[in-house]
């Protein structure tokens, strides 16, 4: 009458399915104490992951360490750069005076809202062939505590960013360039020049103020 639900074997499966349940819980268990506590070698395995991915990830302060800010220009079709820091402002060439009896790479000096500065020209100042045609219609002010002139220039071409471990020494066309004044070269033929050593350079005239 009771048929399959009573008897020695009922008790058997029920017996079995106790048993796989907990061995189920038993696994689970083991399976979710890994996933929180890996072991040993997994441990192992994570933290060398962890190296690797930290020993090629640039560090933020190094990078901008690295990093040169510049403005580049052109001067009789070559092109140059200054370490945007040591920049005040660029300016047109309008009204340039020129000076006697001062060395030939000084041009001129400039009425800069009040302040009168010097202007020179690098091709002169480095004894560089002046080949090409060239506006010279430009005016880019270097400045530091004690020194301030101009600069002449064909061309302002932009900013930019260029890494100081990727500059190469001076190229044998860039010879007339003195190694002082030259901090080094880009990939693309840019020569990033030295305006601290300009400006620290006694044979650079300073600017004076207008007298009121």
């Amino acid at each position: 009458m009771n048929g399959g639900k009573s008897g020695p074997g009922a008790g058997r499966a029920r017996a079995a399915d106790w048993r796989e349940i907990r061995g189920r819980l038993e696994t689970a268990r083991e399976a979710a104490q890994r996933g929180w506590l890996p072991g040993p070698g997994e441990t192992r395995e994570i933290l060398k992951a962890r190296a690797r991915a930290l020993a090629q990830e640039p560090k933020p302060e190094q990078e901008a360490a690295d990093a040169l800010e510049v403005i580049e220009f052109v001067l009789a079709q070559e092109k140059y750069a200054f370490e945007s820091a040591y920049v005040r402002e660029i300016c047109p060439l309008h009204e340039l005076t020129p000076l006697p009896c001062t060395p030939p790479f000084v041009l001129g000096i400039v009425n800069v809202r009040g302040q009168i500065l010097s202007v020179i020209d690098l091709r002169k100042f480095f004894d560089l062939p002046e080949k090409g045609l060239t506006d010279l219609n430009k005016v880019i002010v270097l400045r530091s505590e004690s020194m301030e002139f101009g600069v002449l220039a064909d061309l302002i071409a932009g900013t930019r960013a260029v890494s100081v471990r990727e500059l190469q020494p001076s190229l044998p066309t860039l010879t007339g360039i003195r190694e002082e004044y030259l901090r080094g070269v880009t990939a693309d033929r840019t020569a990033i020049l030295d305006a601290g050593k300009l400006l620290s350079d006694p044979k650079i005239v300073v600017h004076e103020q207008i007298a009121g």
